[in-house]
């Protein structure tokens, strides 16, 4: 009992901080912005275009026609709300950060992922974790309920599953994408094959990014990948980096190839700068 109340007690510290902290991000980033508009049933008019063949005459536009040689039909912008389906890695890897860095890059991704939330939840979309006991999320109130659950350890440390997520649906996955290749090309051809699309959210510690070590270093594995010691870091830098950024190159190729956006994001950055290009890349 008393470790439960401990544990209760640090959720409950946890929670105001990161909220306020995700507001303002959320906020910060909603200046100027608009909710991602799509063409469907509705009443609030987006544009129009030229008939085509199979359109009903009743959607035509005739004093819009009457102004040119062409005619035009009326489109109406698409008004029903869409789940948008959130995953942030589990690993141990995410829970660790340099002396180059002030935050975890679990919790950089737990702020990303509420705000981002805060953002739909403003425009009436709903969000919701994959992860099975988590229920649907829709209003401004129910941002409470996702910080929790998003303080809450994950179910799973692996790739979440695409039998998780419904057909059409949109997703956000958040991880380091430190993993083989073929295990994300998998895991997006199945996303890709129901259909869904999204974003890939990659998260990286400025050390991660850099290697700014010099001399002998020895690397300590996180996830049972043992322990590697480099007399010389300096002198594997440039190669590390090469390393990394055609890593990079090939995650964001598979994330193409789905149909999915992909973003670079380390912690010594911003974290609004981030919100915005994941927002734009879920709008494209």
């Amino acid at each position: 009992m008393r470790g439960e109340a401990r544990r209760a007690e640090a959720l409950a510290a946890r929670l105001p901080p990161l909220l306020l902290a995700a507001e303002r991000v959320a906020a910060t980033v909603a200046a100027g912005l608009h909710g991602r508009r799509r063409v469907g049933e509705g009443d609030s008019f987006w544009q129009f275009r030229p008939f085509a063949t199979g359109d009903a005459t009743s959607r035509i536009d005739w004093r819009q026609s009457a102004k040119s040689h062409r005619t035009f039909v009326r489109e109406t912008e698409w008004e029903a709300a869409q789940t948008c389906y959130l995953w942030r890695d589990g690993s141990a890897s995410m829970r660790w950060h340099s002396a180059l860095a002030t935050v975890e890059k679990t919790a950089r991704a737990e702020l990303l992922l509420l705000a981002l939330a805060a953002l739909l939840l403003r425009g009436g979309e709903r969000v919701r974790l994959i992860d099975a006991a988590t229920p649907f999320s829709s209003g401004t109130a129910a941002l409470a309920g996702l910080a929790e659950a998003l303080a809450r350890p994950p179910v799973a440390t692996g790739l979440p599953l695409a039998a998780d997520v419904p057909r059409f649906a949109a997703i956000v996955l958040v991880s380091d994408f430190w993993l083989p290749l073929d295990q994300i090309q998998r895991l997006l051809a199945r996303f890709a094959a129901l259909p869904a699309r999204g974003v890939l959210v990659q998260i990286l510690d400025p050390a991660e990014r850099d290697l700014p070590y010099d001399g002998r270093v020895r690397f300590l594995g996180l996830e049972g990948e043992g322990e590697t010691v480099i007399p010389r870091v300096e002198g594997v830098r440039a190669a590390y980096r090469s390393r990394l950024a055609a890593h990079n190159a090939a995650v964001a190729d598979c994330a193409r190839k789905a149909g999915f956006g992909f973003v670079s994001h380390t912690t010594d950055q911003p974290p609004e700068t981030a919100l915005l290009s994941l927002y734009m890349a879920l709008a494209a």
